[in-house]
């Protein structure tokens, strides 16, 4: 086969959205609006829940939720040692303190014993995240949050009411996973999708933030809360100030902005109508690479069990045996017949930041040897079958020398 030109992940836009954001263009209406608002609806209804709201970015729906919780200096944070940075960046933001949980030594997951451990009365939430499209493991997650109750101290009238440390899924990854019939996005007390430009659905920046209703808490007034600190504190959106005379506004704190435009959103609303079937051939691309790299005994996430549906979102693989050396020499050679691979991810405690507030490697074994030989795949609904075919055929014959 000729050498073939494979990107990692380039977004796929069809005419459908094309036509959305040339019409959002052509309403005279391209900020915060219409469009927004209906995104917010259908994609509520598509993971279950009453309310959504829809922001710039993952990472903004994520800070906004622990700020919604009054999340902030004195408490603790727990989030997983192998993500992207997003994850655990907001608790920094809010001012609570960051507490790295490993994973564990044969999945990509926390370790929840770890995790258990790690709780303490400072604990205000915990931020799992679905790595690649694979829910973690709600059940188990909330099973140690109810049995750690009495280390629980609120400290606002939104904590009393949950009583509990909060659940707040990173699912960036995972828009349209499942957890036996139940989408993902309805599970955790609060989950973050995001929109990014390489995300299975895209609106170039953007995210959601879903929540599940908490007794003795109106929806209506937390999304009134969002949309406040989404917008500046300011108490009418600039919809609401067309109407006649609708001028007068207030500003209820000094808060941040972060919210989405109707150009976003109709990207946004056109990927909704084919995000079914971008879902499914997913799905069909995955199958094919796990027929063709388990037998070579690589290790690939299990995307699709009986007890979840994965979105499909990366095909992250684990080449046994391999040094960082050897991982980086896979990926040039990939490179050099033309097809761009990645890694993910970098364990936080590596990163500078991280070193900065203390973390070391060192004491994050299981993440940094899943690091250490992990390999990610070009996976994306712009492949064709030829290019696909072409990944296995390379991807055996490169990393096939390794396993000898």
């Amino acid at each position: 086969m000729s050498n073939m030109k494979i990107p990692f992940s380039p977004p796929d836009i069809s005419e459908t959205e094309i036509n959305e954001v040339v019409e959002a263009l052509k309403s005279g209406w391209i900020t915060t609006g219409p469009r927004t608002k209906e995104l917010e609806r259908r994609i509520a209804e598509y993971v279950g829940v009453n309310k959504c709201v829809c922001l710039n970015s993952q990472t903004a729906c994520a800070e906004m939720a622990l700020r919604v919780m009054g999340i902030g200096e004195g408490d603790e944070v727990i989030v997983t040692a192998y993500t992207y940075t997003a994850s655990a960046s907001v608790v920094a933001h809010v001012g609570a303190k960051l507490v790295l949980v490993d994973i564990a030594k044969d999945n990509f997951q926390m370790d929840y014993d770890k995790l258990e451990t790690a709780i303490t009365e400072n604990t205000k939430a915990i931020i799992p995240v679905d790595l690649g499209g694979v829910p973690c493991n709600y059940d188990r997650i909330f099973d140690i949050v109810n049995k750690k109750k009495a280390l629980f101290k609120p400290s606002n009238d939104m904590q009393r009411a949950l009583g509990r440390v909060a659940v707040m899924a990173d699912t960036a990854h995972a828009f349209g996973a499942k957890v036996g019939d139940k989408p993902v996005g309805s599970i955790a007390d609060f989950s973050s999708f995001s929109f990014h430009a390489v995300k299975n659905l895209t609106t170039a920046e953007g995210g959601a933030l879903t929540w599940n209703t908490i007794e003795g808490v109106d929806d209506e007034a937390i999304y009134k809360k969002l949309q406040l600190l989404s917008l500046h504190g300011q108490s009418k959106d600039a919809l609401s100030k067309t109407q006649i005379g609708a001028w007068e506004y207030d500003v209820l704190g000094p808060w941040y902005k972060c919210n989405m435009t109707d150009i976003a959103a109709a990207m946004g609303l056109g990927q909704m109508k084919r995000y079914d079937a971008m879902l499914k051939r997913r799905a069909e691309i995955i199958s094919r690479y796990d027929a063709a790299f388990k037998p070579m005994g690589i290790e690939v996430l299990p995307h699709y069990t009986e007890n979840h549906t994965s979105s499909g979102h990366l095909y992250i693989t684990r080449v046994p045996n391999i040094t960082p050396e050897q991982r980086n020499e896979i990926i040039i050679k990939m490179a050099e017949q033309g097809i761009v691979c990645n890694v993910h991810y970098k364990p936080l405690p590596m990163l500078t930041a991280y070193k900065n507030l203390g973390f070391d490697i060192k004491d994050y074994p299981n993440a940094y040897a899943h690091f250490v030989n992990e390999i990610t795949l070009p996976l994306h609904t712009c492949l064709t079958d030829e290019e696909v075919d072409y990944i296995i055929e390379n991807y055996k014959a490169i990393v096939g020398e390794y396993l000898k």
